[in-house]
């Protein structure tokens, strides 16, 4: 048996499903955009049911709603009939899915969201179906065949109704200019969280724990204070306070075999005058790029008038998940 060829067979089948699926979105898709922004204004949310497969996807579609921003909560059919139909409240839109639109559970459920006055938009294959009947909008997944071999297992149908509830969940992100920060607050933890929300003031080093020199002072001191500090870079600063330039490790080894009495000379001889700074309010993922970009392994903090504040190292980052 080749594994590969038949793989590829399912993969191909699923493909072609999904592009027959952007080949007939049409303007019901339009309004069920409509109905869901509407739902958002009026301070609702979306209610998602399904039955099985239907299920799952409903929860997937669920959950990517909340995460940009659109309130989804989903309601087991069965349990919604036993009090949990209190979940629904005016303003709601229900999203119920179904392949064949005849889901016994869901179909019981139809006459109490009728009741209610419910916005009922439906997610089915077969748009004669008594879901597609009962809706306000009808959103098609017909497919033409299913991926597996016996064609029983919900998959190219499945992945149908994935698809098209990302597309909801996208265009509704865009028409609403959900941005970037909007996507963190929802986001605080993990990596994605991290990478959005955490800026550089928050995992620098502080300036006590940095080496803060005079160009004056010889190589030797630099080297005992960036050891005392822990740090494989020393800042100096001029009489003011305002940065003159970095000395790292990597100098000092640069220019040990190459300089007498390295050690003895005055650390100004050696600095990296106007090093890569960054600003407190920076990203902390800013400064990863920095780091990869220049091939460096410390970037010095500054404030408004160029006197350190904090220094990001490399292993800051790793510290912080960043990398």
């Amino acid at each position: 048996m080749d594994y590969l060829e038949k793989a590829a067979r399912v993969l191909q089948l699923e493909i072609s499903e999904i592009e027959r699926l952007q080949a007939r979105l049409d303007e019901r898709f339009s309004k069920a955009v409509e109905a869901l922004l509407a739902c958002i204004a009026r301070r609702g949310k979306v209610v998602v049911c399904g039955v099985g497969k239907s299920g799952c996807i409903g929860e997937k579609i669920a959950a990517t709603l909340t995460s940009t921003g659109c309130p989804a909560v989903v309601l087991a059919p069965v349990d919604a009939l036993h009090g949990d139909l209190g979940l629904i409240t005016e303003g709601d839109v229900v999203l119920a899915l179904s392949y064949s639109g005849e889901t016994d559970e869901l179909l019981a459920l139809l006459p109490a969201l009728a009741r209610m006055g419910t916005f009922l938009i439906a997610m089915t294959g077969k748009p004669a179906s008594t879901l597609a009947q009962s809706s306000a909008i009808v959103l098609d997944v017909n497919v033409e065949r299913e991926a597996c071999p016996l064609e029983l297992a919900p998959t190219s149908s499945t992945t149908v109704m994935l698809a098209l509830g990302d597309a909801l969940a996208m265009v509704l992100l865009e028409a609403r200019g959900f941005t970037k920060d909007d996507f963190a607050r929802f986001h605080p933890g993990g990596q994605i969280g991290r990478t959005l929300l955490l800026r550089v003031r928050e995992i620098m080093r502080a300036q006590k724990q940095m080496a803060i020199v005079s160009p004056e002072m010889t190589v030797s001191q630099v080297l005992a204070a960036m050891t005392s500090h822990k740090v494989g870079a020393a800042v100096a600063v001029d009489q003011r306070g305002i940065m003159a330039g970095i000395f790292t490790h990597g100098d000092f080894a640069r220019c040990y075999q190459n300089v007498a009495d390295i050690g003895e000379k005055q650390v100004g001889n050696f600095l990296t005058v106007h090093p890569i700074s960054v600003e407190a309010d920076r990203l902390a993922a800013d400064v990863l790029r920095i780091l990869e970009t220049h091939r460096i392994d410390e970037v010095v903090v500054l404030d408004e008038s160029g006197r350190p504040v904090g220094l990001v190292d490399s292993q800051d980052l790793a510290r912080w998940r960043l990398v």
